[in-house]
């Protein structure tokens, strides 16, 4: 049987009704600072710790829960003969329900004026220590961390005064899932902060923690034979207004759809079309209704069944445009009242608000922010990391290497295809205008073969490549992809150089008057 509950949180959402079925089940609740505020306003009768344990809370709250009074009355065996006489010795009762939630570590450091200070003070010490002996003595402790698992513990407790066996085991489970990743978010954070690496000076982790909470089962994974979940913050991030569950593809292509098109936070408004995440057309306007025609002109095979992601609120007369064609999932900042209403109007496409896309000014720090590392998993037990490839670039990042100059048109061209080029699939080559993609070839074996595929996309889209820019995420290993993009039409080229045959692309470029920038990094994405 419960008989006496120990409660200190920090998140109060559902508390209050769940501590009044404690109560009427007559159980002794014990309290600490503003949870036992928060109890006493709704009328419930609470003992504060300090009183039970006969010690002050002290340290501005540092020092609390600490105590053999506590952890005695947690941790002791029940029916064990020595455990029992040493607790009657020092006057220790049983504690038999601990409800905790931990400080808010984690939306404390996603804040961007975050200060190191805030961030240690927001370090609990006593929650977690008070959740782990609770926890492994869950054969009679029942522990709880979270607030979705009030109304089960309230219910077992309305019907049989205590809880399950089964239960306790899976709160308890529950419990060092949660520790866990608070202690992880906790040592990522100081190693950053401080600029820590234990093993050498790179700033790379020497380890690695991830503990991500399950937020949803997927129906499937890539195929209907694979299972699969999403696990972490993607609902911090994205909230589904309209449409059926995402699947496992979908959310692979919705994520790589928001981080293209963060990319132009601080431009006109843009709109991208994705399949099997990768760009199949980008387009910019003074409206996303425009934006749309030059992207859907890109390619009008391919976007049946895509995704699309825009960086301004979506409005009707966008809806109308897009609604013409079947696509799988629609992400934007917002959505009109009246693109909802036309949107809404099929049942099976999925619209998802980008909750943490906010324009920037042009000059400004980037609003939408990619994680610092990205851990990718490569089977066999491994997982791989890196940085986030999320440098902005500008026209003042590339070093012209041609006699001719780029001309301000190609500059800008330059800039857009800069951008989308790095969200392709390796081998990656896009022809566009300064405001729109021309064709694009992607995930190809060879340089050439993917030049070849942009020029063919071009050509059945009836889209003339005169006067275009070509982008390669990768350096032209010799000057024969950069000869075929000039007799497609392309006048200028941006690459990354880095070929021990440079002087040979560049000498092709100016033999046939065209401007080549490099910029001196790659964007391989495999």
């Amino acid at each position: 049987m419960i008989h006496r509950a120990l409660i200190s949180v920090s998140n109060k959402n559902g508390l209050a009704a769940f501590a009044n079925i404690l109560a009427g089940a007559g159980i002794e609740i014990l309290s600490t600072g503003g949870t036992a505020k928060a109890l006493r306003a709704e009328g419930l009768r609470v003992i504060d710790l300090s009183s039970y344990t006969g010690f002050p809370e002290m340290l501005d709250g540092r020092v609390k829960t600490l105590h053999p009074k506590v952890h005695g009355g947690l941790l002791y065996v029940r029916g064990n003969p020595e455990h029992e006489a040493a607790v009657r010795e020092h006057g220790i009762g049983p504690i038999d329900l601990v409800v905790v939630n931990l400080y808010p570590f984690e939306e404390t450091i996603s804040k961007p004026d975050v200060t190191l200070i805030d961030a240690i003070e927001n370090i609990d010490i006593g929650g977690p220590s008070m959740l782990r002996s609770a926890a492994k003595n869950h054969e009679s402790v029942t522990v709880v961390v979270d607030p979705a698992d009030y109304e089960i513990v309230a219910a077992e407790i309305r019907s049989n005064g205590a809880t399950s066996p089964s239960l306790r085991r899976r709160l308890a489970a529950k419990v060092f899932e949660r520790t866990a990743a608070y202690d992880a978010a906790i040592a990522s954070h100081l190693v950053s902060a401080y600029g820590l690496d234990p093993e050498s000076k790179s700033g790379i982790p020497a380890s690695l923690s991830l503990s991500l909470p399950m937020t949803q089962v997927l129906r499937y994974g890539e195929n209907p034979h694979q299972r699969a979940a999403l696990y972490g913050d993607f609902a911090r991030h994205f909230e589904q207004l309209h449409g059926k569950e995402l699947s496992y593809n979908n959310i692979l292509d919705l994520t790589a759809a928001a981080a293209l098109i963060s990319e132009f936070a601080a431009d006109p408004p843009t709109l991208s079309i994705l399949k099997h995440t990768n760009p199949c057309g980008v387009g910019q306007g003074a409206s996303l209704a425009e934006a749309w025609q030059k992207a859907f002109a890109t390619d009008r095979q391919a976007p049946f069944g895509g995704i699309i992601a825009v960086n301004t609120p979506l409005d009707a007369a966008c809806a109308l445009a897009i609604s013409e064609i079947f696509s799988e999932v629609i992400v934007a900042p917002e959505f009109t009242d009246e693109a909802l209403e036309i949107l809404r109007k099929k049942k099976n496409l999925r619209l998802l608000r980008h909750k943490t896309f906010e324009r920037r000014l042009e000059g400004g720090p980037p609003s939408v922010q990619q994680p610092e590392w990205i851990p990718r998993g490569v089977g066999f037990g491994s997982i791989l990391l890196q940085e986030a490839d999320a440098r902005r670039w500008t026209s003042a990042d590339f070093k012209t290497v041609s006699q001719r100059q780029p001309t301000e048109e190609e500059l800008q061209a330059m800039v857009f295809g800069w951008r989308i080029v790095k969200h392709i699939k390796s081998n990656a080559i896009a022809y566009v205008l300064r405001d729109r993609t021309l064709g694009i070839g992607a995930g190809q074996m060879s340089r050439v073969d993917s030049s070849r595929l942009a020029v063919w996309k071009a050509r059945e889209a009836g889209l003339s490549l005169q006067g275009s820019l070509v982008c390669s995420d990768a350096f032209f290993p010799f000057a024969d992809g950069l000869i075929a993009a000039a007799e497609a039409g392309a006048t200028a080229a941006i690459q990354p150089g880095g070929s021990v045959r440079d002087a040979e692309v560049i000498a092709a470029a100016d033999e046939r008057g065209m401007a080549m920038a490099f910029t001196g990094f790659r964007h391989f994405k495999h």
